[in-house]
């Protein structure tokens, strides 16, 4: 689960949470508001975890370079 997907279930549990007042037979909406909030909350935590550790993007092309001098040509084949 990415940055995204953690924001969007935040974004999505305080809506249910705070903005939906509907009532549903057999569901609470406020649990569920609040369900997808710590998940999101939980996502979001580990994500920042491994963004740190894994060192952003960018990582691979600026940092591992690898530069090999070859010597002179060799003399073409008879």
């Amino acid at each position: 689960m990415g940055l995204g997907v953690s924001l969007f279930l935040i974004a999505a549990g305080a809506i249910l949470v705070w903005g939906v007042n509907a009532t549903v037979a057999g569901l609470d909406v406020n649990a569920i508001g609040v369900i997808l909030m710590v998940v999101g909350i939980i996502g979001l935590i580990l994500s920042m975890i491994f963004w740190s550790s894994w060192g952003g993007p960018g990582y691979f092309t600026s940092r591992r370079r690898t530069y090999v001098e070859e010597g002179p040509a060799a003399p073409p084949p008879y």
